[in-house]
């Protein structure tokens, strides 16, 4: 899958220009060439601290965001690799808690590049094989990995012996890629979905999972089973209740834990994944006090993050969600139930407009509409007879009555990452 990036530093740019020069053969699946890579690199895969693998539709990259908050406040480092980045490329590598910097950034891009120029790979697949090559080679205690875009061909899932594997909230995405005609692999689109993230599942490892409908549970234990996993299901395996606390129990006992300091309630439930994922592997010991610490420690740019105070919100309330499938417009609408705000709102011309606009256009006071930068972007019409549209964010807001009505901006992470780079608040 391709995508795009920019740096300021000259070095990284060049590198970043050779990134979006790639393409991938239509149709081509499997991780043959991940693995060519990989090998070149000296098999990075295979040398690595403790690893977190984390799929799901929705909630992964909070899950990852959790699990590394906890580990890290147990004081151990933790690399992480996630996807897209949001304002710069070097987010998509942190080093033992630090983002990559420019020039290793630039090295290991150029290596990579360099070693792989005939294997035609695609642009998440040169970022993995960095990420993995970075990994092996700093001191760390963990690692938590994020899965791109489904599991089962993810580059990702070149990783042999994970200690832990975890599925997230599963729902419609990525639908030309993810239910693509195949043989023997189910026909129904959710259990289609929820056997393609499942296959990250390995052998011996724990395959930890929310709770989703009869038929994705059996394609999920049905990946376990053909990878011999050990599946570790919310609701027979494992148990949390959501309240004013979070209940959790397991066969290891019952911990009461506050409710985790990101917004919205879907957060409770990646927050409890997290725990649950650290709770059943047995490589890494995790206390009590550092899943709570973590819980209030967590940050996740983007997945409805409250903007502070800047050059482009002023002193308004504004709200930031990357969100753009029915999942994530779930999510926002419960954020936002019994209150009114204005809508700023870009998607990608690939994605269903309705995702967004179905459950938040009864709150919605106005619905202002935006390109996203560098992609081919839906126009007004597409939100409804009601929408406006605007060239841009700023005027998008310079344009809405000042009426005390809080303000969210969605619809895509590529839109998010021009947001917060406007307002002043990169990701580090």
């Amino acid at each position: 899958m391709r995508d795009f990036a920019t740096s300021e530093n000259p070095r990284v740019q060049a590198q970043l220009d050779r990134l979006g020069a790639l393409s991938v053969p239509e149709g081509r699946l499997g991780l043959e060439t991940i693995r060519a890579l990989l090998s070149r690199l000296g098999d990075p895969h295979l040398r690595l601290p403790p690893v977190f693998h984390v799929a799901g539709t929705n909630g992964k990259g909070s899950t990852c965001a959790f699990l590394r908050a906890m580990l890290e406040a147990e004081g151990y480092r933790v690399h992480a690799t996630i996807s897209p980045h949001l304002v710069r490329y070097n987010e998509r590598i942190r080093l033992a808690g630090h983002l990559i910097d420019d020039d290793r950034l630039a090295d290991v891009l150029a290596e990579v590049l360099d070693l792989g120029h005939d294997l035609n790979p695609s642009f998440f697949e040169v970022t993995i094989a960095a990420a993995f090559a970075e990994f092996a080679r700093v001191p760390a205690d963990a690692c938590v990995v994020e899965v791109g875009m489904g599991g089962r061909f993810d580059a990702t899932n070149a990783l042999e012996q994970p200690v832990a594997c975890g599925i997230a909230a599963l729902g419609l995405d990525h639908e030309r890629f993810l239910l693509a005609p195949e043989d023997g692999v189910p026909t129904v689109p959710l259990e289609r979905i929820a056997f393609e993230k499942a296959g990250i599942a390995k052998p011996g490892v724990p395959l930890v999972t929310q709770e989703y409908a009869t038929g994705m549970t059996k394609a999920v234990l049905d990946q376990a089973m053909r990878a011999g996993a050990r599946p570790a299901l919310r609701g027979l395996d494992w148990f949390a209740e959501l309240g004013e606390t979070i209940a959790y129990r397991d066969r290891q006992g019952v911990l009461d834990l506050p409710l985790p300091a990101l917004p919205g309630p879907h957060q409770a439930d990646n927050a409890v994944l997290a725990v649950a994922m650290l709770r059943h592997q047995s490589a890494l010991t995790v206390s009590e006090a550092a899943i709570r610490a973590g819980l209030g420690a967590a940050t996740w740019p983007a997945r409805m993050q409250r903007l502070q105070p800047g050059p482009l919100t002023g002193d308004r309330e504004v709200w930031l969600d990357g969100g753009h499938n029915p999942s994530a417009g779930a999510a926002l609408a419960a954020h936002f139930r019994d209150q009114r705000f204005h809508l700023v709102i870009g998607m990608l011309a690939n994605k269903d407009p309705a995702a967004l606009t179905g459950p938040l256009s009864a709150n919605a006071a106005t619905i202002s509409a935006v390109p996203v930068p560098t992609h081919d972007w839906h126009d007004a019409t597409a939100f409804g007879p009601a929408a406006v549209a605007f060239p841009d964010v700023p005027s998008a807001l310079a344009a809405l009555p000042q009426d005390g009505l809080p303000v969210l901006i969605a619809g895509s992470l590529y839109l998010a990452g021009e947001v917060l780079k406007l307002n002043g608040e990169v990701p580090d």
